[in-house]
């Protein structure tokens, strides 16, 4: 039996990590700029669910859903992507709809549907304010909670269309003057833990 539930496991993180990776050259595909984004934004997330002493496979399923966290930005046009000033209202009907694309398509991986809620929830804050269910607090998965930090860090400290990029002093001292309302302030602290022992960072 034990044998047996070892290699169900086994088999779903196989198809898992399948679809993950079908899923991320789709999106590369669509948007190569997003290629690095995706990547830094998974590897800080993954170091801020071991921070917070998260088991290996629910770190990795937190991993999964930073790697995933734009795929819904593949219904939305490049010119509302790119644009360098303000959105506004019909482009950010867009934008603000990008996560439960996400989540549509990737849930349609039995595998990946823990990924696909996490993804839902990205951009969701802390007090509320954020799309597209309005959770607050601990109702917003912990996995989700991480990935808006570490989105968060690396769209502040890479060059956008909309801003140059800042430093990493600057980023951490932005995400701490947001933690308790954009952002869960446990996280915060975990995150600028972990950030601060990379060396190219520190």
């Amino acid at each position: 039996d034990q044998r047996l539930y070892a290699d169900k496991q086994g088999s779903r993180a196989s198809a898992g990590r399948q679809s993950r990776d079908v899923l991320i050259r789709a999106l590369i595909a669509r948007h190569p700029s997003l290629a690095d984004h995706s990547e830094e934004v998974a590897e800080l997330s993954h170091a801020v669910a071991l921070e917070l002493g998260l088991d290996p496979a629910t770190a990795e399923r937190v991993r999964e859903a930073a790697e995933l966290h734009d795929v819904g930005k593949v219904g939305i046009p490049d010119a509302i992507l790119d644009k360098p000033g303000p959105l506004d209202a019909h482009e950010w009907s867009y934008v603000s709809r990008h996560t439960i694309i996400g989540e549509r398509i990737i849930g349609a991986a039995p595998a990946l549907r823990e990924v696909a809620r996490m993804v839902r929830a990205s951009h969701e804050r802390w007090d509320g304010g954020g799309y597209p269910d309005g959770l607050a607090g601990e109702e917003i998965p912990l996995g989700a909670r991480i990935v808006a930090v570490a989105d968060a860090y690396d769209a502040i400290t890479t060059d956008r269309p909309y801003a140059a990029a800042r430093s990493h002093e600057l980023a951490v001292a932005e995400l701490r003057r947001c933690a308790g309302t954009q952002f869960d302030p446990r996280v915060v602290e975990a995150f600028c833990r972990a950030v601060d022992r990379t060396p190219a960072r520190a």
